[in-house]
């Protein structure tokens, strides 16, 4: 049977703290596994970690073969990683189990930056623990989607925090560093008992786990950060609970959004990492507004991937044989069609409370490490180019670019039309694509240093350009980020 997560796991901060020390971290294991990100790890390649990465086994490779990829390991390599006390505890409460003369764990440990989130194996095919297929009431793993809202989360101080499916807690978990109180929900019980026992192994008095449908469990409760990762996922059947969000994928993440302005208190910042399906010539934020039912809230829209409806029907299909995939295949695409989605995107969304409601949409790669301050900096920009002071600013200011700039000009060969230009800010955590113009172009490769506006306006005049045009494409770069007003004098 699956790990019951209903032990007491505070005799284990020992072991916690021995992991800890022997740098069971993400970013070791993730640079002892070979990857660019620990998001990349697969199930497909644990002959090749094990052969080639931690064939050495020195302490780390024990344990992240013991607690991450699922592995068992001889007594030898267990008494080399815990001493007596430490072994007893995690065998009390379960953690450890013994197959012979070998031991394995019952749950996985995922490290996520420092710290360490139990919850249930990522990988439920493999044969361990007397199961073999993903149970209805598995706890979600700490994956891809977890990450990045993790990692683009707003890490400010708040009174108040809210995860909604929450699953292993790992949001509601860090909440708890900046929040003076975080409450996590979830409708499966399981995945509440595991929030709680994470809670308990961390030895935090802030949080609190709660079963409950949504926000039915916090009545009318109002809260400075909402965080989600909700099941999201268009299937044809609803077969994993922590996945399936109903034939359109949007039966729970649709409720939450509608819930915000009962829920959402003023100042405060709504996170949700989800995928949305996307029809011909409907916006997202058309839907997002709908959803919102006409409360004045600005909305943020982080277009991070994307995957055509075939890629997306391949990618979950599942069978024992040829047929049976080439069946799956089929009814995943079925299903898309009704729902009319040409592509699915992953996104990352954010809500705030607003007297004068705007939406913005970017495409930016996957954060790979903290990217809230990065996320506030968004809101920022786009708050101070909407402001009437800005070009007044502007006007009898200099400028500067915000940091360097990655930019890339691409022409089509044969063809009379301006080149596109992309530009980003380098060095960022979720790099952001921004379109430029010529003139916005031209303007940044003039900011070597701090310039005088009415500089770059007296030369734009001897290109035949005017002060509005100027302007306008500063308050744009603003918007963008690329560029702010200067301090220097």
């Amino acid at each position: 049977m699956p790990f019951a997560f209903d032990t007491d796991p505070a005799c284990c901060a020992a072991a916690l703290a021995r992991l800890a020390a022997i740098g069971f971290a993400e970013q070791t294991v993730r640079d002892r596994l070979g990857l660019e990100d620990i998001n990349d790890l697969q199930a497909k390649a644990l002959p090749i970690y094990r052969q080639e990465q931690i064939q050495e086994r020195d302490l780390l490779a024990s344990a992240i073969d013991l607690f991450l990829l699922q592995g068992q390991i001889p007594f030898s390599e267990l008494d080399r990683l815990f001493g007596p006390p430490e072994q007893e505890a995690l065998f009390n409460a379960g953690i450890l189990a013994r197959d012979g003369a070998r031991v394995h764990a019952e749950a996985t440990l995922y490290p996520v930056g420092q710290n360490l989130i139990f919850s249930d194996y990522a990988w439920p095919q493999l044969l361990k623990a007397g199961y073999s297929t993903v149970a209805s009431d598995q706890v979600m793993y700490v994956g891809t989607d977890s990450r990045w809202l993790a990692r683009a989360t707003v890490r400010k101080p708040v009174g108040s925090a809210l995860d909604l499916c929450c699953g292993s807690g790992v949001q509601a978990l860090l909440a708890a560093s900046h929040a003076e109180h975080v409450t996590a929900v979830d409708v499966n019980p399981r995945a509440v008992r595991c929030t709680a026992f994470n809670a308990r192994a961390w030895r935090l008095s802030n949080l609190e786990a709660v079963q409950g449908d949504l926000y039915q469990a916090v009545r009318d409760r109002r809260f400075d950060l909402i965080t989600a990762n909700p099941p999201f996922v268009p299937a044809p059947a609803q077969e994993v609970g922590f996945r399936d969000g109903g034939p359109s994928g949007e039966e729970i993440q649709r409720r939450i959004v509608e819930g915000l302005p009962r829920h959402l208190a003023q100042g405060g910042i709504a996170q949700i990492v989800t995928e949305l399906g996307e029809r011909d010539e409907e916006p997202l934020e058309r839907r997002l507004r709908e959803w919102l039912d006409g409360a004045p809230m600005d909305i943020h829209i982080l277009r991070l991937r994307l995957h055509s409806a075939k890629v997306y029907a391949i990618g979950h299909a599942d069978g024992d044989d040829h047929t049976a995939i080439l069946n799956s295949v089929g009814r995943w695409a079925a299903n898309l069609e009704v729902q009319r989605y040409r592509s699915v995107r992953s996104v990352l969304l954010a809500f705030q409370w607003s007297k004068t409601p705007w939406c913005r949409v970017d495409d930016a790669l996957p954060p790979q490490r903290d990217a809230g301050a990065e996320v506030e900096e968004v809101w920022l920009a786009e708050r101070l180019s909407r402001s009437s002071e800005l070009r007044t600013g502007l006007r009898t200011g200099r400028v500067e670019r915000t940091g360097p700039i990655a930019l890339l000009e691409a022409r089509a060969l044969g063809v009379q039309t301006p080149p596109t230009v992309q530009a980003r800010l380098a060095g960022q955590a979720m790099p952001v694509e921004h379109a430029l113009d010529l003139v916005e172009r031209d303007l940044l490769t003039c900011l070597d240093q701090p310039v005088a506006t009415a500089d770059l306006v007296a030369a734009a005049d001897r290109a035949a350009l005017s002060e509005a045009t100027v302007l306008d494409a500063l308050v744009s770069l603003v918007r963008k980020g690329l560029i702010r007003l200067s301090s220097s004098a």
